[in-house]
């Protein structure tokens, strides 16, 4: 399972909200590219970078991801607001895999067009949920789309990535929503990536149990709840 940290930034400063809220955020930095290269010296296997001024409608770190990626030697996964096609084509250019959300469940057509393009392998689909139910439009949005069709329709699709979410426990440290994650990743054909609510050390090993593909550890590595290493030696 892979050990994926997660750097959220908003107005240039890694950040963590709580629920997803805006206004519930904690600021833990003011320097993203030491905050990413300290992650990497710890043994990342990737890092996923989300663009939160993308995600709400208020402004783009696009541009400094790039730059952060660019100094970097380990795969990054970039989400945050990407809905349509030059910003993908942007964000792809110069990362690993790009985490597509509300487009994904908006314009199917374009988002199928997109993954020929540069490979099913590289676009993961953002399938963020509360209570089972799909939500878009950085978590603002319900629908009436039920999480486990969602992914089988995607998998039907060709896609085979999936960033799994469950939003009421997204920065809380409860612990992780361990029943959707164990039903996608029995859903075949799934490499599913774990996030929200992690807290321990025990809350990734009960995630590895499900199969997940890799975890994303947040709030919980910049508490010092948790740390690279230890995950890291547990998994392996």
């Amino acid at each position: 399972m892979k050990i994926i940290p997660a750097i959220d930034l908003m107005e240039g400063q890694v950040v963590r909200l709580y629920k997803g809220d805006p206004k519930q955020k904690t600021v833990y930095s003011d320097d993203p590219m030491s905050v990413a290269k300290k992650w990497q010296e710890a043994g990342a296997d990737m890092l996923h970078i989300v663009d939160l001024d993308a995600t709400i409608g208020t402004g783009s770190n696009l541009d400094l991801i790039e730059k952060i990626t660019n100094e970097l030697s380990i795969p990054v996964e970039v989400a945050g607001g990407l809905r349509n096609e030059e910003i993908i084509d942007k964000a792809i250019s110069f990362s690993d895999r790009v985490v597509i959300g509300t487009l994904a469940f908006k314009d199917k057509e374009l988002l199928q067009r997109i993954a020929k393009k540069y490979n099913f392998s590289k676009i993961v689909i953002s399938v963020d949920h509360i209570d089972g139910f799909i939500v878009t439009h950085g978590w603002q949005e319900s629908t009436k789309t039920p999480l486990l069709d969602a992914i089988n329709e995607f998998v039907s699709m060709g896609f085979t990535e999936f960033l799994l979410t469950n939003v009421s426990k997204d920065g809380t440290l409860e612990g992780p929503d361990l029943e959707y994650l164990e039903k996608a990743c029995d859903i075949q054909n799934t490499n599913v990536i774990a996030s929200g609510g992690i807290s321990n050390i025990d809350d990734v090993f009960d995630v590895q149990t499900k199969n997940a593909f890799a975890v994303i550890l947040g709030k919980a590595l910049y508490e010092n709840k948790i740390s690279i290493k230890e995950a890291k030696q547990l998994v392996n």
